[in-house]
């Protein structure tokens, strides 16, 4: 089972390649060669421009496949697929570990120079470091988020 977590920073190159840090990259190889069944491609996708989502390509087939339970005329269906779509690619790493993040993505996200790479259990999160500080601030856990994670007992 893949459990990424924690946080790295790292930095986007002028050719808008990223190389993923050691602990992540260990993390993705180990998966690939079980669960993974040896794949090294990932899906690269956002849900709202604002952010990267980079998803092995098992966990990402894992979803279409959930989609693929909804009817073809569900909104929400439609939109998840367009958005992940427009913003999406398939990706590998080359022989030095780094992805391309496609330009449409890099600058939607703002993924140039300093970003933080986020795990998030089964994916990583890109975000620009300076657009991610900020949204720290202006969106901090609430007494509601809190309340719904104590029902878990978090």
């Amino acid at each position: 089972m893949l459990r990424l977590r924690g946080n790295s920073p790292a930095t986007v190159d002028e050719k808008g390649r990223l190389k993923l840090p050691s602990t992540f990259k260990a993390d993705l190889e180990t998966f690939a060669k079980g669960e993974g069944g040896g794949s090294a491609r990932h899906y690269l996708t956002s849900l709202d421009g604002r952010s990267a989502r980079l998803y092995p390509l098992p966990v990402w087939e894992s979803i279409e496949a959930r989609l693929e339970q909804l009817p073809s005329t569900s909104p929400a269906k439609r939109k998840f697929l367009e958005v992940t779509a427009y913003y999406g690619s398939e990706v590998e790493p080359d022989a030095q570990g780094r992805f391309v993040i496609p330009p449409i993505l890099r600058e939607a996200a703002h993924l140039q120079g300093e970003v933080a790479i986020l795990g998030q259990l089964d994916h990583l999160a890109l975000w620009n470091k300076g657009g991610f500080e900020r949204r720290l601030v202006a969106e901090p856990l609430s007494t509601d988020d809190l309340a719904q994670l104590a029902e878990l007992g978090i």
